[in-house]
């Protein structure tokens, strides 16, 4: 019998730092057996999230006001590399999983997650192979990408004492807002890349978010017994007491 995924929805794309929180409390409290292995499946707002890397740098005040300049709110990752482009034509997602002793299995975690978004191309006609592409964008490994020319996916992992996030954003459509956002802010981070490489499943197909949305729904239902939840309001009030936590520090001002 497959393992048990709870599948949760919902966005709140106009609280900035608030969709971070959740997957940090969910995180915390799957590790903690408060809540099964869980799935958060949603479409967020225009969001620049940076990396651990980025927001160390001394070049981080000047990328956070370039994302700002062009109408996109910076919020810092939980989990991940380099700076990372959200708008209301990605989806995001945020698989919390239980795990005895997480650092073993980072490696297997990641393929798995990037081979069930590949499965779910597949089912909206879009081919796709997990890997890096030279000269991409917030580059690992674990990318997801067409024809070795444009990624369509990145992914991040975060690790408690008993849990393992694993998180990341599609693109689906809306190439020229993605640029809108990575240029200026790559720019301002002084990072080498190539813009060609960023894409969307847009670039090979028409397709909606919704379309996307049922095909990974449908994947995940191959893997796992997808039980349908929803978030609770305490979870939401907890998210909301730590999201500042996720923003840079000027937005606490």
């Amino acid at each position: 019998m497959p393992p048990t995924l709870q599948l949760l929805a919902g966005a709140w794309p106009e609280e900035s730092g608030l969709d971070t929180a959740l997957s940090k409390i969910i995180l915390d409290r799957v590790s903690a057996g408060k809540m099964p292995a869980t799935l958060r499946l949603y479409v967020p707002g225009r969001e620049v999230a940076f990396g651990k890397r980025d927001t160390i740098s001394d070049r981080y005040p000047a990328a956070v006001a370039a994302a700002d300049a062009v109408g996109f709110a910076a919020v810092e990752r939980l989990a991940g590399g380099r700076a990372a482009v959200f708008t209301e034509h990605t989806l995001a997602f945020s698989l919390a999983l239980p795990e005895s002793d997480p650092r073993v299995t980072i490696h297997s975690r990641f393929r798995e997650v990037s081979e069930t978004v590949v499965a779910a191309f597949a089912r909206v006609g879009v081919n796709s192979e997990v890997g890096e592409i030279m000269g991409e964008y917030c580059p690992g490994r674990f990318s997801v990408h067409h024809d070795r020319r444009i990624k369509l996916m990145g992914i991040g992992q975060r690790l408690a004492k008993h849990a393992a996030h694993i998180g990341g954003v599609i693109a689906v459509d809306r190439t020229d807002l993605l640029l809108r956002a990575l240029i200026p802010v790559y720019r301002a981070l002084d990072l080498q890349w190539r813009p060609a490489t960023a894409g969307s499943l847009g670039d090979v197909r028409h397709i909606s978010n919704a379309e996307v949305l049922a095909a990974l729904k449908a994947e995940f239902g191959e893997r796992y017994e997808v039980k349908k939840g929803r978030i609770e309001s305490d979870l939401v009030e907890e998210a909301r007491s730590i999201a500042t936590d996720y923003l840079p520090a000027r937005n606490e001002e």
